[in-house]
């Protein structure tokens, strides 16, 4: 599902592409390079806000963990 997304910082619209109904993770404007963590219900943001490097490197690493976690049980 392709979904809009316009960037609070310089209000450019964006295309994301999700597989699931729902997500809830990392975005960056492909114009400004802002971060932003979104949460989207369907095709709806549900909410948006500025996300700091810090944060992003902690939700990729807890993302590597997940991954990691789920090969193990298959």
């Amino acid at each position: 599902m392709l979904v809009t997304i316009t960037c609070p910082e310089c209000n450019t619209d964006g295309r994301f592409s999700v597989v699931e109904e729902s997500y809830e993770g990392p975005y960056k404007c492909w114009k400004c390079r802002q971060l932003l963590f979104i949460e989207l219900d369907g095709r709806n943001l549900k909410s948006c806000r500025p996300l700091d490097d810090q944060e992003f490197e902690r939700l990729q690493q807890v993302e590597k963990l997940k991954r990691k976690f789920n090969k193990d049980d298959d």
